[in-house]
């Protein structure tokens, strides 16, 4: 807003009015004081220093009609004062309120402006939109198709990860209790290991034949569980495991490469090296490192296999 508007803003506001024009009352008061005032001295100085012959004599019938005269001006000024003093009141009461008219009337206007520049900014913006988005546009109907098909390919999308849920918990569960018979299977592994080397048998002895084919039964189901492909002793120290990771259809079997290395003369593991589950987006450092200081070699090939099947049904 410049100073022009501000300045009819002010002229237009009643408490500034009433402030004004309480201002000239009482200068034109004063005004009138002094000129009275002034023209009584003039009338006076006249008489004093006008000869007595050729002053004005006044009568005692002049003096009733300047009295009279006196009285009907008084009571006209009581009478304008009265309506005066009527309309200062009147200017109080309706102040107010037509200073609440004129900030509703102010606030309309500059909400009127404003919503005039929108629409002339939301025209501006509608051509510079039409001029970037030329024929063809999307119209609704076409929108409403988009929108469908995009809700149907979405309901495609939510089943088939439903499904992969599905699935993935169907194979959790079955690793989980693969986990628990390579368990069962490991320690009776043991068992049957600490019985050979208790009974001390000659290698002819016929009772260590049902012990070797239990316990190649049990390699064999062992292998079958957890997807065993291949083993192989690299050296002395070291172990290489090959299993089989299976992947959803129509992709082929994955495979993971994990190499135990002991320490010499012991049965410590000291590290261990994986292959194959970058490929599966599968961080397995911390496993390793968790599992290494523990010295615990199944329970480190069982988290790695875990992670690695989970990672291949995501």
């Amino acid at each position: 807003m410049n100073d022009e508007d501000e300045d009819d803003v002010k002229a237009k506001d009643p408490a500034i009015i009433a402030m004004e024009v309480a201002d000239q009352i009482a200068y034109l008061r004063k005004l009138k004081f002094q000129y009275l005032e002034q023209n009584a001295k003039d009338k006076y100085v006249k008489s004093i220093v006008s000869d007595i012959d050729d002053a004005p004599i006044v009568t005692a019938e002049e003096n009733k009609v300047l009295a009279r005269t006196n009285e009907d001006k008084k009571e006209k000024l009581k009478i304008a004062k009265g309506r005066l003093n009527e309309v200062q009141s009147n200017i109080r009461l309706l102040g107010p309120m037509v200073e609440q008219d004129y900030q509703r009337v102010k606030e309309a206007t500059d909400r009127a402006a404003l919503l005039s520049q929108k629409i002339i900014d939301a025209r501006t913006a509608l051509i510079l939109l039409r001029q970037t988005h030329p024929k063809p546009r999307l119209t609704i109907p076409l929108a409403e198709q988009k929108l469908q098909d995009q809700v149907e390919e979405m309901q495609m999308l939510n089943d088939q990860v439903q499904d992969i849920k599905q699935k993935a918990k169907m194979e959790k569960g079955r690793v989980k209790t693969g986990t628990v018979d390579v368990e069962n299977l490991r320690l009776q592994a043991s068992e049957a290991e600490k019985a050979v080397k208790a009974a001390q048998l000659d290698e002819d002895d016929s009772r260590l034949v049902p012990l070797y084919d239990w316990y190649t039964a049990s390699l064999a189901l062992h292998r079958s569980i957890s997807n065993l492909a291949d083993s192989h002793s690299v050296s002395e120290n070291e172990l290489q495991l090959t299993y089989k990771i299976d992947m959803p259809s129509p992709s082929r079997p994955h495979h993971v490469v994990i190499a135990l290395i002991f320490a010499p003369d012991t049965r410590k593991l000291a590290a261990a090296q994986v292959s194959g589950l970058d490929e599966l987006g599968v961080e397995a450092g911390d496993v390793i490192d968790a599992h290494v200081q523990v010295d615990d070699p199944h329970g480190l090939i069982a988290a790695l296999l875990a992670r690695a099947r989970a990672a291949a049904l995501a």
